[in-house]
């Protein structure tokens, strides 16, 4: 299916090769498992940041159901992965992708801690899962935020993802803000 506009057990630390747009932070990237301890900062945050932003908006099950939706392994390769940046022992920020069709990753969990937001960590976080999501042989990428998130959605814009909405409509009555773009070549 294509996008139109209408389990690693040992981590594996991944060489930043582009510039790295997190401002002073001296950052490491690691592509983990779901399962590895590291991780959990992450989903503890994003189910506190779903539970506050929307409550039972999706459904009566709320940030768990969402954060459950998909098995560990559709994050693992060959077709998915999980990174996060680490300061130090910190796990500062973090994203994932899974398959979404033969030729698109659907990248999902993209999160900075609340203590390092406004830093450019959530652009590095997009640009190094571009970079594996290529390495995979992905051409494209498809994502959606909420329709709450409105940093998440001045973001995908600021860095070239074509939404697939319009943008004047009420978000609320979207509610799942898609957007997609086409990886470049090497």
């Amino acid at each position: 299916m294509s996008i139109t506009a209408n389990s690693l057990t040992a981590p594996v630390t991944v060489p930043a090769t582009a510039p790295a747009p997190a401002g002073d932070l001296d950052v490491t990237v690691v592509q983990v498992a779901l399962g590895d301890p590291r991780v959990q900062p992450l989903l503890e945050e994003l189910a506190v940041e779903y539970s506050t932003r929307y409550g039972d908006f999706f459904s009566a099950a709320g940030a768990q159901e969402e954060l459950s939706r998909y098995p560990a392994s559709e994050f693992e390769p060959p077709h998915g992965a999980l990174l996060i940046l680490q300061q130090g022992e910190e796990t500062v920020a973090g994203g994932a992708f899974r398959r979404y069709d033969a030729e698109t990753a659907e990248f999902k969990r993209i999160w900075t801690h609340s203590a390092h937001r406004r830093k450019g960590l959530a652009r590095r976080v997009l640009v190094e899962l571009e970079r594996a999501a290529r390495e995979r042989g992905y051409t494209t990428v498809y994502l959606t935020t909420g329709p709450r998130q409105p940093e998440a959605k001045a973001l995908y814009l600021a860095t070239g993802y074509t939404p697939l909405f319009d943008l004047d409509a009420d978000p609320e009555e979207i509610k799942h803000l898609a957007f997609t773009k086409p990886l470049p070549e090497d």
